[in-house]
C-alpha cells in the first residue's frame, strides 16, 4: 500500500494510516501530491479556535440523507488557527469507533464545507486517529497549507486546491468535522464547528475551562447539550494533555 510521509515537529519522518480505500484514492489521482501539507511546530499565536462534539445522529451522506454513525460513538476535535500563516493545530479523539478507516479521500478524518444537514466536499485531510490500546483513538499536530485531500471536484481539482482558513473563519458553522470508517462510509460520527475562545472555554455553567483546569464545570449524564459543553471544556484540556505528554 502507498505510504504518505510527512514531517514531525522533531523532524522524524511518520506514516499516515488510511484504509484501503484511500490507498486506492492517492493511486487513482497520483497527478495530485500525495501530501501537499506540511507538518509545523505550533506558532505561538492563534486568530482564532473552534470545538465540535461530533456524533453518529449527526451524519448523512452524499445526497443530504440521515445516515447514522456507528451506536455509542462520539468525537471530539479542536481546532486551533493561524490564518495569517494558514496553519491549523488539531487534536481529535474518537470514542467508540471501531473497524477500518476508509475513505476515497487520502485519509478518512477531514473537514467539510457543509452546513448542518447538508454534504459537502472535504477541505482538510488530517492524519487518522490511532488506537492508544484502550479503545480510544487520538491525533494531534500542527499543518500548514496549501491542503489537499486527494478528492476531484466536477471541476477536476482536488477539492482543497484554493481552500483557505480565512474561509472557515468567515463561517465556521458552515463546516464540519467527521470520520469513516468501512462499515459507516458516510461517516461514523460527525459534528458543526463551534467557535470558541483561544485562550478558554467558557462551560456556561458558572466558570471558565482554562489551561490551569476548570471552574464550575459539571455536566448532567445523558444530555445533548452536557456533549456538546463535554466537547468544548474537552478543549483546553486535550490541548494540555497532549503538552504534558511532549
Amino acid at each position: 500500500m502507498p505510504k504518505m510521509t510527512r514531517t514531525t515537529k522533531k523532524t522524524a519522518i511518520r506514516t499516515l494510516t488510511i484504509g484501503g480505500a484511500a490507498a486506492t484514492a492517492v493511486t487513482l489521482f497520483a497527478a495530485t501530491p500525495a501530501f501537499a501539507e506540511t507538518e509545523v511546530p505550533e506558532p505561538s499565536t492563534f486568530t482564532s479556535a473552534y470545538t465540535v462534539m461530533a456524533t453518529p445522529d449527526q451524519v448523512i451522506n452524499n445526497d443530504g440523507v440521515a445516515t447514522p454513525g456507528e451506536p455509542g460513538a462520539t468525537g471530539t476535535f479542536d481546532f486551533r488557527v493561524n490564518s495569517d500563516t494558514e496553519v491549523i493545530c488539531y487534536d481529535i479523539t474518537l470514542r467508540g469507533v471501531t473497524g477500518d478507516y476508509q475513505s476515497p479521500a487520502k485519509t478518512a478524518t477531514h473537514i467539510h464545507e457543509a452546513a448542518t444537514g447538508q454534504a459537502g466536499p472535504p477541505r482538510i485531510a488530517f492524519p487518522n486517529p490511532v488506537d492508544r490500546g484502550d479503545g480510544t483513538r487520538t491525533s494531534s499536530g500542527c499543518l500548514q497549507g496549501p491542503f489537499t485531500t486527494g478528492v476531484m471536484s466536477a471541476a477536476g481539482s482536488d477539492t482543497g486546491t484554493g481552500f483557505s482558513l480565512k474561509q472557515l473563519e468567515a463561517n465556521p458553522a458552515g463546516f464540519t468535522g467527521d470520520s469513516h470508517t468501512a462499515s459507516f462510509g458516510a461517516g461514523v460520527v460527525r459534528g458543526q464547528l463551534t467557535q470558541v475562545p483561544v485562550g478558554g472555554v467558557d462551560t456556561g455553567l458558572g466558570g471558565a475551562a482554562t489551561e490551569g483546569g476548570t471552574a464550575g464545570f459539571g455536566l448532567a449524564a445523558g444530555g445533548a447539550g452536557a456533549l456538546a459543553l463535554l466537547g468544548a471544556g474537552a478543549y483546553v484540556l486535550t490541548r494540555r494533555h497532549h503538552q504534558a505528554q511532549a
